[in-house]
């Protein structure tokens, strides 16, 4: 589902990583570790096309889209789904609304996925959709974030730092959502920096610390 190919990705004259290749399967959640300044969250937004890589290929469900904008905007309304460290939630909107976005957005909503309240109910926000989302507290917002991609059910779900800003109890429960997702057939990749989310990984990527370009004379 996800296949990177000798990647390469410059910041000036540093080289965050170099000659990297992995995959993610079908089912699989592998964890993206390495020290800070590694560029986890670069290395994610290169495979969710938001970022292109300086070198080497990005192929997910089978379409590269190399730097066409076009193809790209295409790969992400039609395969992927985000979860961020910052929830990436319109705070003004109802709970509902928010997830209601991942049908109106994309327009690739799974035909067996759940309803809204459901989704909600599922992540432990049951009668809560009518709710200003900026009310809600960071674990109750991270897990309307996980609603919408329990409605949407998309092929590749990227999580960055998803556990960060979470109690134990909320990070659980954001955990086993996304291995549901994976045990449905999506792909989860999760740029991480704790522990507990390594442990549930299928397995990780570790990212070495970035090196400097040698000038050549």
């Amino acid at each position: 589902m996800i296949q990177v190919r000798n990647v390469e990705k410059r910041r000036g004259s540093t080289i965050l990583w170099g000659g990297l290749s992995f995959s993610v399967r079908p089912g699989e959640v592998v964890a993206v570790t390495g020290p800070s300044g590694a560029g986890k969250s670069t290395l994610l937004d290169c495979v969710g096309h938001i970022d292109t890589v300086d070198s080497g290929s990005v192929v997910i469900d089978g379409r590269d889209a190399g730097r066409s904008a076009r193809r790209a905007r295409l790969v992400r309304r039609d395969v992927l789904g985000y979860l961020f460290q910052d929830f990436g939630l319109v705070p003004d909107l109802t709970v509902a609304a928010n997830v209601d976005l991942a049908r109106n957005r994309h327009g690739a909503v799974a035909s067996d996925g759940p309803t809204t309240a459901a989704a909600l109910a599922a992540v432990g926000l049951d009668g809560r959709g009518t709710e200003r989302t900026h009310r809600l507290s960071g674990g109750e917002q991270q897990r309307a974030a996980v609603a919408r991609l329990l409605v949407r059910r998309p092929k590749v779900v990227l999580a960055d730092e998803p556990t960060s800003a979470l109690d134990d109890e909320n990070a659980a429960l954001v955990l086993d959502h996304l291995e549901r997702l994976a045990r449905g057939g999506t792909a989860v990749l999760i740029a991480t920096h704790a522990s507990a989310v390594v442990a549930r990984a299928t397995r990780t990527v570790e990212l070495a610390a970035p090196t400097t370009a040698q000038t050549r004379r």
